[in-house]
């Protein structure tokens, strides 16, 4: 985490790879870019977020072809600020890592038991032993649709609950059963929600009048709840508490933030609940009306404060 004068800059990587989903990128990428500590000043931009591809393959004389980015599956290419190899070096600094879901993840899926796994997956990996070894930093594992098929594969997550794009229940269902098992684990619990967060970092209150939890318990309108901690003050304090360190050691993946959430859309729901409890509400609610998009929320698993 770095900072500009007393306001937080909340670091973010977000992976690129081959045939991903546009929209599962510029989704995320807009609602944080977007984001403000103080609404009315431009200079308080709440995110700093940066992009890593593998290096491509071009003719160095080429100067039509960028040296590192991929192309979407809907054909557009998208630039990145690193190579995989860079962002391995600086990983530990990133507060959150976005996967977005794509076209292929079956085929990158079938190919990570080979000696050299392509990316994201290795990348997803290291981020998750990071945090488990240094549960003092807080970080979130943000999966976009049908990126949440990498990390069940992966094992991360057995034991928790999560959602992908509806059109792919089925296989990720198989792929959760069968990395359950290969791990001895508890199996995931799928779901079809807008998004489903894992490890909450921040105390729920009252659980009728969070605005940020919908439980899998019919939803009535809530009301703010001014009994929880949330927003840019809570985030800090999370990373300084000791009791928030000694806590997140114990759970699982050292207390990782996971967030899945289901097709393209769901992944803007997910990035503006993200800035409302790393941020404020009222950023929140200002990327919406600058965006005209109506946040629809997800679920959150009932979690203690970490």
């Amino acid at each position: 985490m770095a900072a500009t004068g007393s306001n937080p800059i909340i670091k973010v990587l977000i992976t690129l790879y081959p045939g991903m989903d546009a929209m599962d990128v510029v989704g995320p990428l807009g609602v944080l870019s977007y984001a403000r500590h103080d609404i009315d000043d431009a200079k308080t931009k709440a995110f700093q977020i940066a992009l890593a591809a593998k290096e491509n393959d071009a003719e160095e004389d080429d100067d039509a072809v960028p040296t590192q980015g991929a192309v979407s599956a809907q054909g557009t290419f998208v630039g990145a600020h690193m190579t995989y190899v860079e962002a391995y070096e600086c990983l530990e600094e990133f507060d959150i890592l976005i996967v977005p879901g794509g076209g292929n993840t079956d085929d990158m899926v079938d190919m990570f038991d080979k000696s050299e796994p392509p990316e994201p997956l290795g990348l997803i990996k290291r981020y998750a032993d990071i945090q488990a070894k240094d549960p003092k930093k807080e970080r979130t594992l943000f999966a976009v649709s049908t990126g949440s098929l990498f990390l069940a594969h992966l094992g991360l997550l057995n034991g928790l609950s999560a959602t992908t794009h509806p059109y792919e229940f089925t296989k990720f269902e198989k792929i959760c059963s069968a990395s359950a098992q290969r791990e001895l684990a508890d199996r995931c619990d799928v779901m079809e929600e807008r998004y489903v967060v894992n490890n909450l970092r921040y105390d729920l209150g009252n659980l009728d009048e969070n605005p940020y939890v919908r439980r899998k318990a019919d939803v009535a309108a809530r009301r703010p709840s001014m009994q929880q901690r949330k927003g840019s003050n809570a985030w800090k304090e999370s990373n300084t508490r000791r009791e928030s360190i000694i806590r997140r050691s114990e759970i699982r993946l050292g207390g990782l933030r996971v967030i899945t959430t289901g097709g393209m859309t769901c992944g803007f729901d997910a990035s503006l609940y993200l800035v409302a409890i790393m941020v404020s509400d009222e950023a929140s609610a200002e990327v919406g009306r600058f965006m005209q998009y109506e946040w629809k929320k997800g679920i959150v698993i009932d979690g203690i404060d970490i």
